[in-house]
C-alpha cells in the first residue's frame, strides 16, 4: 500500500511540474512577444484565420496520464526497492 502511495504523491508531483513549467513558458512567451505591426497590415487576409490564444483538452486526458504516470512510478519504486532489497542481502 505504501508503494501505491509513493506512486500516486510522484505521480502529482510531475503533473503538477508540468503545469507550473508549461505556465511559465506560456508567461515568458507572452512578455517577450513584440508584434510586427508594420508588417501585419500587408497580411490581414492571413492572420484573420490564425488568431487563436492557447489550447484545450480534454480533462479525461489528464485522469489518463495520471493513472499511467503512477503506475510507471509504482513500478519505478518496486523494482528499486527489490534491487535495494537484493543488495542488502
Amino acid at each position: 500500500m505504501k508503494t501505491a502511495i509513493q506512486a500516486i504523491i510522484g505521480s502529482i508531483v510531475i503533473h503538477v511540474t508540468y503545469m507550473v513549467a508549461m505556465m511559465m513558458v506560456g508567461y515568458i512567451k507572452t512578455r517577450n512577444y513584440k508584434p510586427d505591426i508594420v508588417d501585419a497590415w500587408e497580411k490581414v487576409e492571413i492572420h484573420q484565420n490564425e488568431v487563436a490564444f492557447g489550447n484545450s483538452s480534454s480533462p479525461f486526458l489528464y485522469v489518463v496520464t495520471f493513472i499511467i504516470v503512477a503506475v510507471i512510478c509504482g513500478w519505478i519504486i518496486f523494482s528499486y526497492k527489490k534491487l535495494v532489497s537484493k543488495q542488502a542481502l
